[in-house]
């Protein structure tokens, strides 16, 4: 059995890269996402579109779970599942979501939050279409996701049979139970690590349709 790790006090590290100051962010915050998202994605990071994304249930209890960034527009930022996951069930109890991107080797952190609604169908088809083939055979055997499953064989069994069956097909319809879903932001958050963990912590909070821009407290 390997040694327990029991104390971690003197782990830690010192964020000394960048600083962030109010007359330097954009008035607009998806803006401000944009600038800091196109830093990360040409530092070459590795996948900077991933997010943490945590949702509750109806009874408040949280889950939290990494999915990728598929669209960001002013509209909000998309991200695609099965309607029948954990995610799609506290959705549907509860549309307020947060999503969370951290990217270390730049000691940033954005945190938006807002309500969450599902996007067309016609969009979610589309983007259904241009992912691999083997993805789109996934979605469909993978219901319901987050369902048990009796081993790794029979999932990939599940898999080969679709494969072998649609293979002539040129076109697999998107599954009904699967689609994409768009997060609409009343808040961000931008964190930028700094020495002495007196970090720089930017919010903006939407009222009455327009942004206004804080500083917090580290």
């Amino acid at each position: 059995m390997s040694d327990v790790i029991k104390d971690l006090s003197e782990l830690r590290l010192t964020y000394q890269k960048d600083e962030l100051h109010e007359e330097n962010v954009d008035i607009y915050p998806h803006e401000q996402f944009l600038q800091w998202f196109n830093s990360a994605l040409n530092a070459n990071l590795h996948e900077p579109y991933a997010m943490s994304l945590a949702t509750a249930d109806g009874q408040g209890r949280p889950h939290v779970r990494t999915v990728l960034l598929r669209g960001a527009t002013q509209d909000g930022y998309d991200f695609y599942t099965n309607y029948d996951s954990q995610k799609g069930l506290d959705l549907a109890a509860n549309p307020y979501a947060e999503i969370l991107f951290y990217w270390s080797e730049l000691e940033r952190q954005i945190r938006i939050s807002g309500r969450v609604t599902r996007i067309s169908e016609q969009e979610s088809t589309d983007y259904y279409h241009k992912r691999p083939r083997d993805s789109q055979i996934a979605a469909h055997i993978s219901t319901p996701q987050s369902g048990v499953i009796a081993s790794r064989e029979l999932l990939q069994q599940r898999f080969q049979d679709l494969h072998d069956r649609v293979e002539q097909q040129n076109e697999l319809a998107k599954p009904e139970f699967w689609g994409g879903y768009r997060l609409q932001p009343d808040h961000y958050e931008f964190w930028q690590g700094r020495p002495n963990r007196l970090h720089d912590r930017l919010i903006y909070k939407k009222e009455n349709s327009l942004w206004t821009l804080q500083r917090l407290m580290p």
